[in-house]
């Protein structure tokens, strides 16, 4: 089943990819913010974000192929796929129209959308959970740059 592999992981790494080319303009917007401290340098998010790509991406190929009734499936990857949405909404309201109150909000919808996918998945594959983890994490570091950009930049 390598397609299922594929899909899995083309399905992130496009939306991701599709974001990441839709706001490939506004770095030099966002390198002449304000930055608040522990602000990576521009070239770490699309180095960051394939990674967890790849994660999202792996973790969902494994709830697909566990062994469990298709409705818990459904249940659990339409979490994904609304989380993975709200992903590709970020970085536009972010980046592209500069609205940073806004795209905290969005980013604190974010963070509930994974936190329900990651609890959605350890019922299914603890592993698939774990997976996404790292990418909890980095929404709450982004959330504080988030922040911090939307106070500093005023």
């Amino acid at each position: 089943m390598l397609w299922v592999w594929i899909i899995g992981l083309a399905i992130p790494l496009a939306v991701g990819g599709l974001a990441g080319r839709l706001t490939m303009g506004s770095m030099a917007t966002y390198g002449a913010l304000v930055q608040p401290p522990l602000a990576p340098p521009p070239w770490v998010f699309p180095v960051v974000w394939a990674v967890l790509y790849l994660l999202m991406g792996i973790a969902s190929v494994l709830v697909w192929k566990a062994d469990v009734p298709q409705e818990e499936k459904k249940r659990a990857l339409t979490w994904y796929g609304a989380q993975l949405a709200a992903n590709f909404v970020w970085p536009l309201l972010f980046f592209n129209a500069g609205l940073y109150g806004i795209a905290l909000m969005w980013l604190v919808l974010l963070l509930a959308l994974v936190t329900a996918t990651i609890v959605a998945f350890r019922q299914i594959n603890p592993t698939a959970a774990w997976l996404l983890v790292p990418y909890a994490l980095w929404l709450l570091f982004a959330t504080y740059l988030n922040a911090a950009i939307w106070l500093l930049n005023r």
